[in-house]
């Protein structure tokens, strides 16, 4: 029996305009996000528009009949064979195209037969260069994050789940389960928490240690821990290389920071957020800030499952705004930090984001960010406060009606 689709429009209404381009659309984001539900979705629209169903092609090159296809002249033969022998417009999907050595050509070449592409993989291959070179002005780049708050809780009622009555109780699960799809299907708390660990386990095993050569694991893996467990904190290479160096006794240099690094932000594990220096008007080198893909990932790695909600609600902001498309950066303003400068086209915003502002002294470092901002760009307070504070023309919002779609940044 065919399972039925969860649609992210959010992501669907970004494809949309692409669907008859002769660019190739490729998706990324971390293993088990949804990008192969997401192919899915496009394909049952195109259906529903009218394409004939011998005009969709899909590969799924993780599938049995597909798996061993490992050279591009198969890639290539695997398509043809598929493809109809008269159409106006045919759609191609492959899915998991990295399993392909040099699948690029291939992709292309199709591509100039007017063969409309997308493609899904595995970050840690696809933003590492090769297909920018290989592809230069010929392909549109989609980043998919794990399900939004407001995802997750739609995904439960198309799954059948019981709604949620209370909504702080619903967004604190969700906060520790993380937004991988696939967890859903778990009531279980702890089998959520072990199938989150094999994903992280999947993507150190397909996307780096096959890809990348690791000459020390064990620090690598520190590496890495410490990382995920400080998610959300003031990164720099030679604060980190002072951290292992003499705290943890730990001899890396910042080379070899700055490839790690590299490592597990191409598997989508970490996202910088870079600095900006609201005076200079400048990006600054050092001093960004490390969210995770997923909240889940830390709750799976860690047993102490309090929730810190400082960095934990900047890297819920963080991924939002991400996955609206928005630009974001960390801003410097003197000694003041603004959490984020938003930018998309003509839209820029300052967003400060905190648990509370009950307590006065609170309410006065949040603000304080603001008052040292001299432009009339918008300026937005996200708290979870029920109770709503105005002042100096500053919109204070409740962070979940941000999440869940009631409110918008810019209305």
């Amino acid at each position: 029996m065919k399972q039925p689709i969860f649609h992210r429009e959010a992501y669907l209404r970004k494809l949309r305009p692409f669907y008859r381009s002769d660019l190739i659309k490729v998706i990324t984001g971390i293993r088990r996000c949804g990008k192969s539900c997401l192919l899915l979705s496009v394909m049952e629209e195109l259906r529903r528009e009218g394409v004939p169903a011998e005009n969709i092609v899909y590969v799924n090159l993780d599938k049995r009949g597909f798996k061993n296809i490992r050279r591009p002249e198969q890639l290539e033969e695997a398509v043809a064979s598929r493809l109809p022998a008269k159409a106006d417009q045919v759609y191609l999907f492959v899915d998991e195209v990295q399993n392909v050595e040099d699948f690029e050509p291939v992709l292309n070449a199709f591509r100039e037969e007017g063969v409309s592409i997308f493609v899904t993989g595995s970050n840690s291959y696809l933003l590492g260069g090769e297909l920018a070179t290989k592809l230069t002005g010929r392909h549109v780049e989609f980043d998919l994050f794990p399900l939004s708050f407001r995802e997750w809780l739609d995904m439960r009622a198309f799954l059948g789940k019981p709604s949620v009555a209370d909504r702080n109780a619903a967004f604190a699960e969700y906060v520790r389960s993380g937004g991988l799809p696939k967890t859903l299907e778990f009531d279980d708390p702890e089998a959520r928490e072990t199938y989150v660990e094999s994903v992280v386990e999947q993507i150190l095993h397909k996307d780096v240690r096959r890809r990348f050569k690791i000459r020390n694991r064990p620090v690598f893996d520190k590496v890495r821990t410490y990382l995920v467990n400080n998610f959300g904190a003031p990164t720099s290479l030679p604060n980190l290389e002072e951290e292992f160096r003499k705290r943890q006794g730990l001899p890396v240099t910042q080379r070899t920071l700055r490839r790690y690094l590299d490592i597990l932000e191409k598997a989508r594990i970490l996202y910088p957020c870079p600095r900006f220096d609201l005076k200079s008007r400048k990006s600054l080198r050092g001093g960004g800030k490390l969210y995770l893909a997923d909240t889940g990932l830390y709750f799976a790695a860690n047993t102490d499952h309090r929730i810190n909600y400082g960095p934990v609600l900047e890297n819920l902001v963080f991924a939002h705004l991400r996955s609206e498309g928005f630009r974001v950066s960390v801003g410097r303003i003197g000694g003041l930090e603004c959490d984020f400068i938003v930018r998309r086209r003509e839209d820029y915003a300052y967003v400060q984001v905190a648990m509370t502002i009950a307590d006065p002294e609170t309410e006065a470092r949040e603000f304080a960010p603001f008052a040292k901002i001299r432009d009339n760009y918008p300026k937005i307070l996200l708290t979870l406060d029920p109770l709503l504070q105005r002042r100096d023309g500053i919109r204070h919002l409740n962070l979940l009606d941000v999440l869940t779609g009631r409110e918008t940044l810019f209305p």
